[in-house]
Order: structure tokens, then C-alpha cells, then sequence
């Protein structure tokens, strides 16, 4: 099929944008990030973006395709063609053409304490798990870091200082793990503070954008509980 590949390019930060059109013939079983190397290798070297695995597990090339969040490794032409447009996610700040400033998003994350908490000594072998406690954080752990839902939120794109929904998600992951001690730390800072999991409003649009299937309103809403249940 013949595809109109739109994308929006921006040589430095801060610096004026432009639309950049590419007309390809690709298969529609092809993915947007076949078509953004076609692009790189064969028409203009200098197109900056970024990936890894392509295969939806990195996260590191989520991009708002078509108007929405998505990662451009599991895209398919079909379902976006025959016009496509490429841009970087809009709630960071762009650096060059699809690549975007991802320190904030990651200041969020390490903001959570996103590992382990237990100042109890280590067993002789392991800490236990059942499948039960195991499946009550599972859904956390299918978070890539892609951004997706954290640059679609409306919270998000009027106050930068909030940490976002995928900071949250990772500190679900910790907060409902039972091997983990460090709820009181993680809950007396940021995650509950003023630009905390309270600024969020349910717009549910970091579920939709999620390209991993989490539903992540929910996991927020169940952080919200576990702060009120720490409280009283």
C-alpha cells in the first residue's frame, strides 16, 4: 500500500518545528518503526528517534501516532494508514525531531523508591511469596517506562510537577508487594504529597494509552486507599 508518513522534525531544543512528508510503498503488516528506519536509511540519515528492542518491551519508542500514545514497534501500518503522522510525546520537551527530554520522567520515578525496602535481615535462602501475594502487584510489573500514559495525562500536561501515573504504577509495584517495608517512606514523601497521587482527576486516559494492557486509573485508585488506610 502507498503510505503518506508524516513527521514532525525539530533540529534543536527550543527551536522551530516542520512538518517533513515521506511517501513509502510498505506492507500493511509492516510497523510505523519499520517505516521511521526506512526513512533514516534511505531518504535522510539525520532523523533522530529513538529504539531498542522492537519488540514492546523497551518502551523507548512510544510516540504519538495518528493523534494518540503509542509504541511504534507494535504498530501496524493497517490499522493507522494510509496517512501517518509521527510526533514526539507532547507533554516533554522535544530535544531533536522524535526524541524527547525523559529526565523528569525518570526524576518521578526515582522519586518513588522503585526497589525493595526490608531492613530486616536477609533468610538463609529466599522470602517467601504465595501465588496469591505474587499476583496482587503482577499487574505493576508489566510496566515497560514507555511514558505513554504519563505524557496523556491531562494532569500532567498543565502541572509538570505532578509525579504522574507511571511513577505511581511503579510504586504500586512496591507498595502491595509483601516481602516490602518501605510504604511509610514512600508515603511520607513525594507519592503523597502536594504533587502526588492526590492530583489525579480520572480522566482514565493513561489506561487507554497504556500499550501494555495495565489499567493503571485502577492502580492509582488503590494507591489512593492504601494512603488512606496507612492514615486511619
Amino acid at each position: 500500500m502507498r503510505v503518506v508518513l508524516e513527521i514532525r522534525r525539530q533540529a534543536a531544543p527550543g527551536g522551530p518545528s516542520r512538518w517533513a512528508r515521506y511517501v513509502l510503498e510498505a506492507s500493511p503488516r509492516e510497523r510505523v518503526l519499520d517505516l521511521l528506519l526506512r526513512v533514516k536509511a534511505e531518504e535522510d540519515g539525520s532523523l533522530a528517534f529513538r529504539y531498542s528492542c522492537g519488540q514492546g518491551v523497551c518502551g523507548s519508542d512510544a510516540l504519538t501516532i495518528n493523534g494518540r500514545n503509542r509504541l511504534a514497534c507494535k504498530t501496524l501500518v493497517k490499522d493507522v494508514g494510509p496517512w501517518v503522522r509521527v510526533e514526539p510525546l507532547k507533554a516533554f520537551r522535544p530535544l531533536k525531531d522524535l526524541i524527547v527530554d525523559m529526565e523528569p520522567f525518570f526524576a518521578a520515578y526515582r522519586a518513588v523508591k522503585p526497589y525493595l525496602i526490608n531492613p530486616e535481615p536477609p533468610p538463609e535462602r529466599e522470602r517467601l511469596q504465595s501465588p496469591e501475594e505474587r499476583a496482587r502487584y503482577e499487574e505493576a510489573t508489566r510496566c515497560i517506562l514507555c511514558g505513554a500514559c504519563t505524557s496523556s495525562c491531562p494532569v500532567y500536561w498543565v502541572n509538570g510537577r505532578y509525579i504522574g501515573p507511571a511513577a505511581i504504577v511503579q510504586a504500586h509495584r512496591f507498595l502491595f508487594d509483601s516481602r516490602d517495608l518501605g510504604a511509610e517512606e514512600r508515603l511520607a514523601g513525594w507519592l503523597g504529597g502536594r504533587s502526588g497521587v492526590w492530583r489525579c482527576r480520572n480522566a482514565h486516559n493513561c489506561t487507554e494509552a497504556c500499550p501494555r494492557g495495565i489499567d493503571v486509573n485502577r492502580l492509582i485508585t488503590e494507591v489512593k486507599r492504601r494512603i488512606l488506610e496507612e492514615a486511619f
